[in-house]
């Protein structure tokens, strides 16, 4: 992935310099252990990571080392970051309406948003209530380490992923989600409500990275591989059947591994929103 060609976003925070400590925190594997444990008990899984993660790490902020200024990661990130707001941007406009751009912090360990205190156990996450994309870099390293997700275009795809996200707020899907959840609609399951949702930043996230070649042509040999490898590595039925040696579909909250690359893939060839409508779908 030539991704030098994209433009540098300015909208990176970059706190890897303030950090949480007291603790160790869960790894992926623990996390979808909780999250499993938590909807088959009718508990509500975020709770139960908040929960932890003040057992696990007291969130009192502690200095460390701050990142070097020409660190090539944050680079990295700034430029698919750059793109994503570049490509959003244009589609917006041609759709007459303005895209406001995230922002993207950087973390080690913990941090706080306005969706509660997390640990990087979680994950890359976007929270609605800041319009802010939280990412800890050390999750690029399990992803390849533990899952055998490599490669520099399944790490962009996991940035577009949660930028797509921010997509469903502004176009106003994330306030529908919400208010099906305080009606007392059920979120989780195959067919379930987070499924839609996820998969259509999934499809989003394919969207982006047409329109990103067609811009810059900055795709090599195995990139589109490694973004549908990343897919295939955090479907909920592939992290269920490592987690616990089974795979339980009403429990699902992000889709199957088959799902998230068809959706990504689909986006991808075609480059329109309106074909990720993953809400109105009858095949996931």
């Amino acid at each position: 992935m030539r991704w030098n060609r994209a433009r540098r976003s300015d909208n990176v925070e970059d706190n890897r310099g303030r950090r949480f400590g007291g603790g160790r925190g869960l790894s992926l594997g623990g996390v979808a252990v909780v999250i499993i444990i938590g909807l088959l008990s009718g508990q509500d899984p975020l709770q139960i990571l908040g929960q932890l993660a003040g057992q696990l790490s007291q969130p009192a902020a502690v200095s460390t080392q701050a990142p070097a200024a020409n660190d090539p990661q944050r680079d990295f990130v700034s430029a698919v970051l750059g793109d994503t707001e570049d490509t959003w941007r244009e589609l917006f406009q041609q759709a007459g309406r303005q895209y406001r751009d995230p922002t993207l912090v950087l973390f080690s360990g913990g941090v706080d948003s306005a969706c509660g205190f997390a640990q990087s156990a979680v994950g890359p996450f976007y929270c609605p209530g800041d319009q802010r994309v939280y990412l800890d870099l050390s999750f690029f390293r399990e992803l390849e380490q533990r899952f055998g997700a490599a490669g520099d275009f399944a790490q962009a795809y996991v940035i577009a992923h949660e930028v797509g996200h921010h997509v469903q707020t502004l176009l106003g899907v994330s306030a529908q989600v919400n208010a099906a959840r305080q009606r007392g609609e059920r979120m989780e399951g195959a067919s379930g409500l987070l499924v839609r949702q996820e998969l259509q930043a999934d499809c989003l996230a394919g969207v982006w990275a047409f329109h990103a070649q067609r811009r810059l042509d900055w795709l090599e040999p195995g990139d589109v591989e490694e973004a549908l490898n990343a897919a295939n590595a955090i479907g909920d039925d592939r992290l269920q059947r490592q987690a616990q040696g089974q795979v339980v579909p009403d429990a699902f909250t992000h889709g199957t591994s088959a799902q998230r690359m068809r959706w990504f893939s689909n986006g991808f060839e075609h480059g329109e929103v309106n074909r990720c409508d993953t809400f109105k779908a009858t095949r996931l």
